[in-house]
């Protein structure tokens, strides 16, 4: 039983719908938002509270005279905000009156930018609310319906017919599965479980198996086959073969190793490589995730330790086919950072500012949500 078929069995009219949305009109609002800029005198081991308070005291007055950008940038202890002018990104536009406190130190703050509110008109959003709506009515049944649908498969063991009659749900069969793999629904773990339980296994029907808060499912056995011995004959090819690649593999490894020392203690890599009759691939400017190598192998050599006084790094690199290559790192260099680099950098430089800046801003909201006597001087306003 799944809460998206319910869902597509809501009735819905236009009446309806807009009665949802009134009730429902803050999910279809885009909030004011105000974006300010501050000046941040911590309090800190050097700084006393009295000292912040002179100096953000000190900064006011000299805005009269300076532009907010440049004294930020000049006298801010929020110094990843300062060269932005004191930017802390998106409160009345113009200068607080006073400075404001929070767990960081005094502020001087600028309101920049407001933008206003908007409310979404229904005609917009109407499929987005129809959706919307479909699922609260969706959720109400289905939990009606899991109810019903608990008792109903208590109240008759012996088939499901009845109960997907009763609720308008369809019965599902699955393939043959094993207590440890299934496909399709049997791919979960829980459905496997309820399968294999001793009230499925005796004819009964499961209790409601909760796959995700919206999809619920009784299983019942259609058809069991008991865990068999196969034929010796049968599998003793396989197990060969199963014996056989453990065997190698574990022989790959031993001889990695012992490759792996040889070069270690300063042997000849096309040497050791010719007595062992093997194949000595070498790849030059090598880049990370820029290469055709096997991601297991790209992985270990840009995790390996850089040469030290000339001396290769030699390390062995695991595959899963089993394969062990022994790899001699002879050199490494330094990447260049590219433009799109550079841009990715200053991106991550920004998000950490802003980042850095949403804590404090969280905090002088805090402050001045109990700071009622504060007043906004609009006579301050950016032009």
């Amino acid at each position: 039983m799944l809460l998206e078929d319910l869902a597509k069995k809501v009735v819905v009219t236009d009446e309806k719908l807009k009665a949802f949305y009134e009730e429902q009109i803050d999910q279809y609002t885009t909030p004011e938002r105000r974006k300010i800029s501050h000046i941040l005198f911590k309090i800190n081991d050097k700084t006393t509270d009295k000292a912040a308070l002179e100096k953000a005291l000190k900064a006011k007055q000299d805005l009269a005279n300076k532009d907010f950008a440049a004294l930020a940038a000049e006298v801010s202890d929020d110094k990843l905000t300062a060269k932005k002018g004191g930017d802390l990104g998106l409160f009345n536009v113009g200068i607080m009156e006073k400075p404001v406190k929070s767990a960081f130190g005094y502020h001087l703050i600028k309101v920049t930018e407001l933008v206003p509110g908007n409310i979404k008109p229904f005609d917009s959003v109407k499929n987005e609310v129809t959706k919307a709506y479909q699922k609260a009515q969706a959720e109400n049944a289905f939990y009606e319906a899991g109810e019903k649908l608990t008792e109903m498969s208590y109240e008759n063991p012996d088939n499901l017919q009845t109960v997907a009659d009763a609720l308008g749900i369809t019965v599902k069969k699955s393939a043959l599965f094993t207590k440890e793999k299934g496909e399709g629904i049997a791919a979960d773990e829980k459905i496997r479980s309820a399968a294999f339980s001793e009230e499925v296994l005796q004819g009964n029907n499961s209790a409601p198996v909760e796959l995700s808060t919206e999809h619920l499912v009784v299983v019942r056995l259609l058809e069991h086959k008991a865990a068999a011995k196969r034929d010796l004959n049968e599998v003793k090819q396989e197990v060969a073969g199963v014996l056989s690649k453990e065997k190698a593999n574990l022989q790959s490894v031993e001889k990695a190793k012992q490759i792996m020392a040889r070069l270690q203690a300063g042997e000849s890599i096309q040497v050791v490589a010719a007595e062992n009759k093997l194949k000595i691939n070498t790849d030059k400017g090598l880049v990370r995730g820029k290469n055709k190598l096997p991601e297991q192998l790209n992985n270990a050599i840009f995790k390996a330790a850089k040469p030290v006084g000339g001396k290769p790094s030699v390390f062995i690199a695991a595959l899963p086919s089993g394969e062990q290559v022994v790899v001699s790192l002879s050199k490494v260099t330094a990447g260049i950072m590219s433009e799109d680099d550079k841009k990715q950098m200053e991106l991550a430089k920004k998000n950490i500012a802003n980042a850095f800046g949403q804590v404090e801003f969280n905090q002088v909201l805090s402050s001045l949500q109990a700071e009622a006597d504060i007043e906004v001087n609009t006579k301050a306003q950016v032009q």
